[in-house]
């Protein structure tokens, strides 16, 4: 997780020469495509769209036996299996927070997420005079990647047109935070700055390996995540090798909780 470890270092160092940073992450690639070109001082904020995972609408007492095969059903996409359980926790949605503040300069508190479960708008951006941008379209990796491969052309594909009289309706909700606390702790972390955002990074990366082995309990993930950050310092304006040997310490002290809770 390249910015949300050391994005204070790249993003300014593109900018300072003169490179543009093409997201191709489905949400990022949404605003992207919303802003087409306007200053972030026209920004009020960026929505984020979640599915929700497939764990929507459980009580943390729900998921306290779930395992690794129930939490790789992911009900919209189809990816690996590290990043579909930072699905099933939302911290996944909470590294794109991380990264969508890095990407378009902008506060992290600008950065807002909502549940859409039918994942037909991949996020908006809503404009300092009201209006809201929404980019949408059928629910497949193709789409981002061939927008940023032949930026900024736009040429046919072999997919068909999103059918919105199939797609019936599209549904919102917040964000449950109190179930899956991971999206908040990344903005914790962000606030904080410096060397946290590395942190929280590694420990939900042994956290994860932990669960997908069997070895700890879902609701570990999390427990895991927040007693490491409660553990770590944060080093200001963190360097190249400061965030190093903080991903290395992270690494030792998540390994050493997930070993006790198992």
């Amino acid at each position: 997780e390249v910015l949300v470890c050391a994005g204070h270092l790249v993003m300014p160092a593109a900018r300072e020469h003169g490179v543009q940073v093409l997201p191709v992450d489905s949400e990022h690639n949404a605003i992207f495509q919303c802003l087409s070109g306007c200053d972030s001082k026209a920004i009020r904020r960026l929505i984020l769209t979640a599915s929700g995972g497939p764990f929507r609408g459980m009580t943390q007492d729900q998921m306290r036996n779930l395992t690794a095969a129930n939490a790789l059903k992911h009900p919209t996409w189809n990816m690996g299996a590290k990043i579909t359980i930072d699905c099933s926790t939302l911290m996944n949605k909470g590294f794109e927070v991380m990264e969508a503040a890095h990407l378009f300069n902008i506060p992290v508190e600008q950065v807002d997420v909502v549940v859409h479960p039918q994942s037909t708008i991949h996020s908006m951006v809503e404009f300092v005079d009201g209006s809201i941008i929404a980019q949408m379209g059928v629910t497949d990796m193709y789409f981002p990647i061939q927008n940023i491969l032949l930026y900024p052309e736009r040429l046919p594909n072999k997919f068909p047109a999103l059918d919105f009289a199939a797609l019936g309706q599209m549904t919102f909700e917040a964000p449950d935070r109190e179930q899956f606390p991971c999206l908040d702790y990344a903005y914790q972390a962000t606030r904080r700055g410096g060397t946290m955002p590395t942190v929280l990074n590694a420990a939900n990366e042994i956290a994860v390996a932990r669960f997908l082995a069997g070895e700890i309990s879902f609701l570990d993930i999390p427990g895991t995540i927040k007693e490491t950050m409660d553990a770590h310092t944060p080093t200001p304006g963190a360097t190249l090798q400061e965030i190093c040997d903080a991903d290395s310490w992270a690494r030792e002290f998540a390994l050493a909780r997930t070993t006790r809770a198992s």
